[in-house]
């Protein structure tokens, strides 16, 4: 059954006058991966480019969705326009996601100026859906001044939102074993601010210092170059979350000052590209296994009259 005509000005023109339906619309067209995409993309080109977007990464248990849904009181408090992300895993069965996000934020289900989308990660190994960056471009050009992605946060999975985020919060709680985690999993490569949520608990100033520890080791003397802090959070009380903040101001002007946000998103549009190009060379490579292409191949693999190298050559001289 072929898809449902989409008018793409009107939703865009709808979208960025500030129509929660109108995102929702377009997000799901994302989703779904509908052929009016590319005119949905060109529509809202020129409208993007100026939203912050904010990871929120970190074990399950520290309190991502707590610790957003304090971020975007804090940013509704200065009169900025969110966005939420809220990429969970995915149901095997439906694909749909399975937490209540919008559940958990619903102080701001019915602000206007908060959008908050739970997203499926449909099995992604990051933790991110392949969609995500096109579903950030849809907030973007809609208004939002600040986006936040809270990732679903298994191990070494958080790392993928680094390629995502302009500005990389890493949240941590004691008594988790976070540090010796972190270090493990190569988030202190990726995090540009560290949240030790539930402050409260005992053993926090540990896991504080166990970090600035870890961060003083990895330090270079590069001019300019950004320190990670490291601040302390009771998220559910609103403890730190101003802290928080400055950080978070700091870190967008350190990036404007050296470049460095620009080439972030230069890296971003292009992992992007890779991305879509990606996609359509899979759906390409399957019309040649539909084909029997591919499969003849693999049975001469087998045979051993060819070689997997060969067989590739092959198949990608056919795509071209």
């Amino acid at each position: 059954m072929a898809p449902r005509p989409v008018d793409v000005p009107a939703l865009v023109e709808s979208a960025r006058a500030g129509s929660p339906r109108a995102v929702a619309r377009l997000i799901s067209l994302v989703e779904d991966a509908h052929p009016a995409l590319r005119e949905v993309m060109a529509a809202l080109a020129p409208h993007t480019g100026s939203a912050h977007v904010i990871g929120v990464t970190g074990s399950p248990g520290v309190g991502k969705s707590t610790s957003t849904n304090a971020l975007v009181a804090a940013f509704r408090a200065q009169g900025k326009r969110v966005g939420v992300l809220a990429v969970d895993p995915s149901s095997p069965f439906s694909g749909g996601a399975l937490l209540g996000d919008r559940v958990r934020m619903q102080d701001h289900a019915l602000d206007p100026d908060v959008y908050i989308r739970s997203m499926a990660s449909r099995g992604h190994l990051g933790g991110l859906s392949w969609t995500t960056p096109q579903a950030l471009r849809v907030l973007d050009a809609a208004g939002c001044e600040v986006i936040l992605v809270e990732t679903v946060g298994v191990g070494q999975s958080e790392v993928e939102i680094a390629g995502l985020a302009d500005t990389t919060v890493v949240l941590l709680a004691p008594g988790m074993g976070d540090g010796i985690q972190a270090a493990k999993a190569g988030i202190l490569e990726i995090g540009d601010l560290f949240v030790v949520n539930k402050a409260d608990r005992e053993g926090a100033d540990a896991t504080v210092r166990d970090i600035r520890h870890m961060i003083s080791l990895g330090d270079r003397t590069e001019p300019n170059l950004w320190r990670p802090p490291v601040v302390k959070t009771v998220a559910a009380q609103g403890v730190g979350v101003e802290e928080v903040m400055e950080a978070l101001e700091k870190h967008v002007a350190w990036m404007a000052q050296t470049g460095t946000l620009r080439a972030r998103r230069v890296r971003r549009a292009g992992d992007e590209i890779e991305s879509i190009a990606l996609q359509q060379l899979r759906a390409r490579m399957g019309d040649l296994r539909h084909g029997k292409g591919v499969d003849e191949l693999a049975g001469a693999v087998v045979d051993g009259t060819t070689d997997p190298y060969a067989a590739a050559d092959e198949v990608v001289a056919a795509l071209g």
